[in-house]
């Protein structure tokens, strides 16, 4: 009679066991149904994301060739301000040379000028004196 409990015994453990194993496979296949759906889903919103992408990059590559376009058109009137600059430092820098000579020559002009009233001062001074010796002569 023992072996017979315990063999009832041993079939209900099997029976639960089998019974939480059906359970775990059901879970597992209602599981791995939604993972292939989620899958699907995916797959197709990938599938979508690349076409748009693939016509993102064409619209870039046409903008890109563009702008080069244009940029090629563009590059003569840069280099033409550039020229532009470089002739209006060349002729600050000449302005600037021109500047220092005339401050260079009213300089000696200011020289001059104060020589020239020294001498007609000394001149008047001699012109006053002889014109005073002459009268006082006469």
């Amino acid at each position: 009679m023992i072996t017979h409990i315990a063999g009832i015994i041993a079939a209900i453990a099997f029976l639960l066991l089998v019974c939480f194993i059906g359970i775990f496979l059901i879970r597992i296949t209602k599981t791995m149904g939604e993972v292939n759906r989620s899958l699907s889903t995916i797959t197709e919103d990938v599938d979508a994301l690349s076409h748009q992408t693939e016509k993102i990059m064409a619209n870039a590559n046409d903008l890109l060739k563009d702008v080069n376009g244009k940029v090629a058109t563009i590059d003569p009137a840069f280099q033409a301000m550039g020229d532009l600059g470089q002739s209006v430092s060349d002729l600050n820098a000449a302005t600037r040379e021109l500047t220092e000579k005339v401050g260079k020559s009213n300089e000696k002009r200011s020289k001059f000028a104060s020589a020239s009233k020294v001498g007609k001062a000394a001149f008047d001074v001699y012109r006053n004196r002889r014109t005073k010796n002459n009268s006082e002569e006469s």
